[in-house]
């Protein structure tokens, strides 16, 4: 059988043109807390009179519902 065009020859020996600065790799964890708008100085806590409320992150969170502190 006789070709009449010649097939181009794939060259691995050239090194693959990239754009000049790779993306960083980005985790999970740090794109959801990018997109949430960073950390949050808030939690959720969950009082034993079954009242459960957002508060400030620290030791002592005192319920709203009936003053008990919350141990962290």
């Amino acid at each position: 059988m006789h070709f009449t065009q010649t097939l181009p020859i794939l060259r691995r020996d050239r090194p693959q043109r990239r754009g000049s600065n790779p993306r960083p790799v980005v985790s999970a964890a740090q794109a959801r807390d990018r997109r949430s708008g960073g950390p949050q100085d808030q939690a959720l806590y969950a009082c034993s009179c079954g009242c459960a409320f957002k508060a400030e992150v620290s030791t002592s969170v005192g319920c709203p519902h009936c003053g008990t502190h919350q141990a962290w």
